[in-house]
């Protein structure tokens, strides 16, 4: 690092995602000239965010920054690390993307979906790039094992130290795919690390996590015992399970139908670049799946593991589906673990489908039928004894995950005061290879309803979760400003509080009683607009709290009478 200018600025280190969630991972590196990313991704909802489809960063830091963006660099090609690209590239230029060559053709052919037709330069990178950014950052890369071919960690030195980020991964030591490159962490360990950023999705497990190999026995074994059709549902993105899926399914005979969009476009890619092989002979156009003569020939791979609502499996379930009908004698894998807040949803799916006469099999019912892509607290240990970092960051986990994991390093002699449990926007400023905790900057949630990219702020979200619970009054008032007074009683209508009655009735009516009075006292004195709309919020909602302990949205609208000059 000696070819450094002696006089440089400090580098901050943030994440806008991927802080006290599992999902939407985008980290930043900038110093005063320059910043890049690392990642780019999207979280899906839980269900009780009505009407929408992805979360995403708030890019607003970024735009107000956008002349230092130099480069976006991507661990892996997985949708909470690439998803987020399309929305990010129509909010901010990114000069270029250097991804893994899977990854990259996961992009690509993202932004073909979102007909997004500005020119985006896509660099592939394998273990032995070397990036130089702006003559500040230098990146390279190192092999990761994960549930997806083409994973990486990634190294960036800047002139104030060396920063390592483990991308997603575990120490998988019999992969489907390529090895973990232990040597090259351990080298880099050596040089010296200052600030270490690592996985933390499975911190709580103790021991290690299984090797995606142990899946094979249990899907041989669901193979060899099913009498009728299989169905297996698994993540379209989880490359390694599907080759080892379409590999049995081949073993034992069973022609293919693959359903679901996602699925479909990723094991098209995933064939053309070598990652999945099927003989075309094995194939199976869903239309076609009723012209084999007997179930026990036929295997169907679908999206839908975690009861998305228009996903395939759901879409079979619902008895929505055009061509796939489920038949008593089927046997339908869940090939996946839950993510948190999806259990109800997997739940709802796996009745519906036992109901219909299938043999429903989850990983609860039959072990091994997936293993995690994250590292086990034993695996932890070990890339924090290869690095050997100076400080230390958890990322990617919901908050008592950092935690545990920040405790653990701890326990390996890192001082407490060398680790750092942040939240979303919370930076790190590494000047002169030290650590210490900078300003904080804006970073929150924006949701996306359909395609816009403008997105919703978390108040609108707000507003929709205390309309679908308390539901809302209006109240409308007809005013003569010029002579402060009330032309006619206040109207109420309220939709989703309470159902229509006597009781009802009377409950608002004394509310607008109440109003008048307040109202006539308020008009004794000039007054503005907005503190007309107060009085109306503060009384409805209090008289409406007192009686029902419910506190539905209050709306003012006011109607003010056009005077005659």
């Amino acid at each position: 690092m000696s070819d450094y200018p002696i006089i440089s600025s400090p580098v901050r280190i943030y994440a806008l995602g991927g802080l006290g969630e599992v999902g939407k991972n985008t980290y930043c590196i900038e110093d005063d000239d320059n910043l890049i990313l690392i990642d780019a991704g999207v979280m899906f909802p839980e269900e009780s965010v009505l009407g929408i489809n992805y979360v995403i960063p708030d890019y607003t830091h970024l735009k107000n920054n956008r002349y230092k963006i130099r480069a976006l660099f991507i661990t892996h090609g997985h949708e909470d690390h690439i998803g987020g690209i399309p929305f990010l590239i129509q909010n901010v230029h990114i000069p270029v993307i250097y991804a893994p060559k899977l990854a990259a053709a996961l992009i690509k052919h993202k932004l073909e979906e979102n007909n997004i037709r500005d020119k985006v330069l896509i660099q592939e990178i394998d273990e032995d790039s070397l990036i130089n950014v702006a003559d500040d950052f230098r990146v390279s890369f190192f092999h990761m094992t994960h549930s997806i071919p083409d994973s990486y960690g990634i190294c960036v030195d800047t002139p104030q130290g060396r920063i390592v980020t483990t991308g997603d991964f575990k120490v998988d030591l019999t992969p489907v795919d390529h090895d973990i490159s232990l040597s090259k962490i351990a080298r880099i360990g050596e040089e010296g690390v200052d600030l270490f950023l690592s996985d933390s999705t499975n911190a709580e497990k103790e021991g290690y996590t299984p090797s995606e190999r142990s899946v094979i026995d249990s899907i041989n074994e669901v193979f060899t015992k099913a009498p009728g059709r299989l169905i297996i549902s698994t993540f379209s993105s989880n490359v390694s399970r599907i080759q080892q899926i379409v590999e049995a399914a081949v073993a034992h005979k069973r022609k293919i139908a693959i359903i679901g969009r996602s699925m479909e476009s990723i094991i098209t890619m995933a064939r053309k670049y070598g990652y999945i092989k099927i003989p075309d002979s094995a194939i199976l156009s869903a239309d076609n799946v009723k012209s084999i003569k007997s179930s026990s020939e036929i295997c169907i791979l679908c999206t839908g593991s975690q009861g998305e609502p228009m996903a395939a499996l759901s879409r079979i379930a619902n008895d929505e589906h055009p061509t796939i009908k489920v038949q008593p004698g089927d046997t339908i894998v869940f090939s996946s673990s839950a993510i948190p807040g999806n259990t109800a949803s997997i739940n709802r799916v796996v009745n519906k489908l036992t109901r219909k006469g299938a043999n429903v099999l989850t990983n609860s019912i039959l072990s091994n039928l997936h293993a995690s892509g994250h590292p086990s607290k034993q695996e932890l240990r070990l890339m924090l004894k290869l690095v050997k970092p100076k400080y230390f960051m958890p990322v990617h986990g919901e908050y008592r995950m950092l935690r545990i994991h920040a405790e653990l390093a701890q326990s390996l002699g890192m001082a407490k005061d060398h680790t750092f449990v942040l939240g979303n926007g919370d930076t790190l400023v590494l000047f002169h290879h030290n650590v210490k905790q900078g300003t904080r900057i804006h970073a929150d949630d924006i949701y996306i309803d359909g395609k816009d990219i403008s997105g919703l702020s978390t108040a609108v979200i707000k507003d929709r979760k205390d309309l679908s619970q308390d539901g809302m009054i209006s109240v409308l008032l007809a005013i003569d400003s010029k002579t402060n007074s009330l032309l006619m009683k206040p109207k109420i209508i309220s939709r989703g509080f309470l159902a229509a009655s006597n009781k009802t009735d009377l409950l608002l009516n004394n509310a607008l009683d109440i109003l008048v009075k307040e109202l006539n006292e308020l008009f004794k004195s000039k007054v503005t607009f907005n503190e007309i709309k107060n009085t109306v919020r503060n009384t409805i909602s209090q008289v409406i709290f007192i009686t029902t302990h419910r506190t539905p949205m209050v709306i003012p609208l006011i109607m003010n009478k056009i005077q005659n000059y």
